[in-house]
């Protein structure tokens, strides 16, 4: 269970991180950076690891897709354009709504069951998200929104629906076991790095690059990289192996708690009332939601 708790706690550092990074470099360029440097590592170290599995089968082009796409491209850069007006713990207690979205995608998209006891659990849970979104800081209402939705925290829900998408992607690659975690998320990252520059090219204002300071940008994307693209990420790969998808959900909402005590210490970001009192319900939530499934644990 200590495994769990430390790869929480490594998965939170990303948002305080990212905050701070964001004020010496531009959102998309970023992921990409460090997406593509990621990605690299993990691939020369699954060179000089197991040269017999480097490259992929073209059976899981689809997979790989899913990965890049899903996964890296679209969590990453909607997760930190919402993050540049968010608070850190806000941003990652709205992204920690994906246990309720992988509920809802599964009955959708794989007629998956569920029993009145879960549908009661998703009610109560996505209704305990309330009391946060409807809490906007200065720089939100500054962006404009859709109904009580700013657009940031519209683009950090996005976010949690891409990444649910992609680790179906990583689960099926992983149930193949071809691959592990490191051709996995090397080469997702590679590509998903590339698409992202793509993208900054376009979108974001390059005067060489879009970078103003380049030591606190590079001691940050280095952070993020190391905790989150080679430990954290390929942690999650192997204790899949070892706890159920669903308990790592369900104990995954211990990140916001991680999220706004790092955010609080680092960058003096004060946690509102909103926050505890969507934990409290959320959490409820969760609990009647998996109360079947950690029952039989």
């Amino acid at each position: 269970m200590i495994d769990v708790i430390i790869l929480y706690a490594l998965l939170a550092t990303i948002f305080p991180l990212g905050k701070a990074s964001l004020a010496y470099v531009a959102p998309i360029f970023l992921t990409g950076a460090r997406m593509l440097i990621g990605g690299i590592i993990l691939l020369v170290a699954q060179w000089f690891y197991d040269r017999r599995n480097f490259g992929w089968s073209k059976r899981l082009w689809w997979q790989l897709v899913v990965l890049t796409v899903f996964n890296i491209y679209l969590t990453n850069v909607l997760e930190f354009w919402g993050l540049q007006y968010l608070p850190a713990a806000k941003t990652c207690f709205i992204y920690n709504l994906s246990p309720f979205i992988a509920a809802l995608l599964s009955y959708f998209l794989f007629n998956e069951s569920l029993s009145r006891k879960k549908w009661l659990g998703l009610f109560i849970g996505i209704l305990g998200f309330i009391p946060i979104l409807v809490h906007h800081t200065v720089a939100e209402n500054a962006v404009g929104g859709f109904f009580i939705f700013s657009w940031p925290e519209l683009a950090v829900l996005g976010a949690a629906c891409a990444t649910v998408y992609g680790w179906i992607g990583m689960r099926q690659v992983r149930l193949d076991g071809q691959y592990g975690p490191l051709m996995a998320n090397g080469l997702s990252m590679l590509l998903g790095g590339l698409l992202s520059i793509a993208t900054s090219l376009l979108l974001e204002t390059w005067n060489p690059v879009p970078v103003v300071a380049w030591q606190p940008f590079l001691l940050y994307m280095f952070a993020m990289i190391l905790l989150q693209n080679i430990i954290a990420y390929n942690m999650y790969g192997l204790l899949l192996k070892k706890y159920t998808a669903t308990f790592l959900s369900f104990a995954g909402f211990v990140s916001p708690f991680f999220a706004a005590f790092y955010s609080w210490i680092y960058l003096g970001e004060v946690v509102t009332w909103h926050f505890y009192l969507s934990a409290a319900i959320v959490f409820f939530g969760l609990y009647i939601f998996y109360q079947e499934e950690l029952s039989a644990r």
